[in-house]
């Protein structure tokens, strides 16, 4: 059973085009599959909004992702709006420590993640600086880790609505289920 907990969103903060054009669609596919409602990114990127659309009308679901956002005023809105900020860091408390108490919150959540240095303002505004350790790590596997922790495995069950396709688990060999039929790739 999914659980019903309140609405949780990522923001990714910074971009360096050399490095972050695939690890930015991770963190996109990342977050939608382990079950984030959606994504936001501080930059301006049409195809990475295209590429998010076509994975969620292909494999289904609800999820949104927006780009070019301003992400000081991102996240102080979020906070007025009640919501919390998680921002996932090596430098936080450790996220065995903190997981509970962030479940039991009934606000909103926004995950926080950076792909460079962070301004320190981000410190500040975050209600949870989380680490996942206190080593230097990649944003993907921080949100990976989290959003596992948060939704405690229920992730790996969910089924989304509306899936064009459909992923059967085989021992051997790829197996897609098509609306129309099977496809064996």
């Amino acid at each position: 059973m999914w659980p019903i907990l309140p609405k949780l969103h990522v923001m990714k903060i910074g971009h360096r085009p050399e490095r972050d054009k695939r690890i930015d669609m991770h963190c996109v596919l990342v977050s939608r599959a382990f079950g984030a409602a959606g994504i936001t990114f501080d930059f301006e990127d049409a195809e990475l909004e295209t590429r998010a659309e076509s994975v969620t009308k292909h494999f289904g679901g609800r999820f949104s992702i927006g780009t070019g956002v301003n992400w000081k005023s991102y996240l102080k809105s979020w906070k007025e709006e009640g919501g919390e900020i998680i921002h996932l860091t090596m430098y936080g408390l450790p996220i065995q420590d903190l997981i509970g108490e962030i479940k039991l919150s009934p606000k909103d959540k926004l995950i926080v993640v950076g792909g460079q240095k962070v301004p320190p303002s981000i410190y500040e505004l975050a209600d949870y600086n989380i680490s996942i350790t206190q080593q230097p790590h990649s944003e993907v596997a921080a949100l990976c880790i989290f959003l596992d922790r948060y939704f405690e495995g229920a992730e790996f069950n969910k089924k989304f609505d509306d899936a064009e396709l459909r992923i059967i688990p085989q021992r051997m060999g790829k197996l897609v289920v098509r609306e129309s039929g099977l496809e064996r790739t």
